[in-house]
């Protein structure tokens, strides 16, 4: 284990819920801190973009107000995603707001950027950088990110096509610092065996969509409880990065899953209109990781976090 700051100790559940694309909101962040894993959500989800401090303005409040009603059994932190890239052109809008609000913990995508790491910590949060190579790991340490977000094989949206063990032996290396390992893990064993392998935490993302709160239309949710990872597409076709994707989402938009184009990467956009890229690609063409094959039906956010508690301490009993 490493050494981990300060708002990373002591969690309930060493667990941080991916923040999905579209489908988190306040109410499934929420959901998720007070079952005990770190809930989290993109800026870019609130749109428009004013709406975002309304969505921090009820998170806190509400964790706040449980807390205080059950002080033994305070709620996990909350976080919030930001897209770093030269395209996000509300950046500098949404760090501002989570100033205001000081957000405890920021996961940076798509870019390391010093000033984005300087301004969080000035805060008195931290910065998590999602990296799917050691070389981007190295970039995202050296320009001040608190720790890391390895996203291995398999991970649902932007994923990279490395071995979890080949990523965690690589970082550990050299890094002691916070490691959430990403890709596949939908169990309380997985869980487990992400911490045995060298990670802190476990990222869990596709499994959340196939909750009540998360804000996916039912289709969506029931084809993850229906499918395994031989229903899970890799391409870049959509936003320019590749991902996984629900090969049944592609096949309802008319498409070949078998056969899709390469995309340009340069032609990227996740700019904050709703006119945005990404967004119009992923409302459709569902992100899902091939971990699902564990997911056979929708329930509460409390529900499934509860099921990760118990199937993560009989794995342990089983080896200990």
């Amino acid at each position: 284990m490493s050494k981990l700051p300060p708002i990373l100790q002591n969690l309930p559940f060493p667990v941080i819920g991916s923040p999905l694309f579209i489908i988190s909101n306040p109410k499934l962040v929420i959901a998720q801190c007070i079952a005990g894993v770190v809930g989290s959500m993109p800026a870019l989800n609130a749109r428009p973009a004013a709406q975002l401090e309304d969505w921090l303005a009820e998170i806190t409040e509400t964790l706040a107000a449980h807390d205080k009603a059950h002080p033994n059994n305070k709620a996990a932190p909350y976080a919030i995603n930001q897209i770093v890239h030269k395209s996000n052109d509300r950046l500098e809008h949404d760090m501002a707001v989570c100033e205001k609000y000081k957000v405890p913990i920021v996961i940076t995508s798509l870019g390391a950027r010093e000033d984005v790491n300087t301004a969080v910590k000035a805060w008195g949060g931290i910065t998590l950088h999602d990296v799917i190579s050691n070389v981007f790991a190295h970039k995202a340490i050296e320009k001040g990110a608190t720790g890391l977000i390895p996203v291995a094989a398999g991970a649902g949206g932007h994923a990279s096509v490395k071995s979890p063990f080949a990523m965690i032996q690589e970082i550990r290396q050299w890094f002691d610092g916070p490691v959430v390992l990403s890709g596949s893990i939908a169990t309380g064993g997985a869980v487990l065996a992400a911490q045995a392998m060298g990670a802190d935490l476990a990222y869990i993302g596709s499994a959340f969509i196939a909750t009540h709160e998360a804000r996916a239309v039912d289709g969506y949710k029931e084809m993850i409880t229906q499918s395994n990872s031989d229903d899970i597409v890799y391409s870049n076709f959509y936003t320019g990065i590749h991902g996984n994707y629900l090969k049944g989402s592609i096949k309802n938009a008319g498409m070949d899953p078998d056969n899709l184009p390469e995309s340009d990467p340069s032609k990227m956009n996740f700019g904050g209109g709703d006119s945005g890229q990404s967004a119009k690609a992923w409302k459709d063409i569902w992100g899902c990781g091939q971990g699902i094959g564990a997911i056979s039906k929708i329930q509460s956010t409390a529900d499934y976090v509860a099921q990760l508690k118990r199937e993560y301490a009989a794995a342990k009993a089983k080896l200990c």
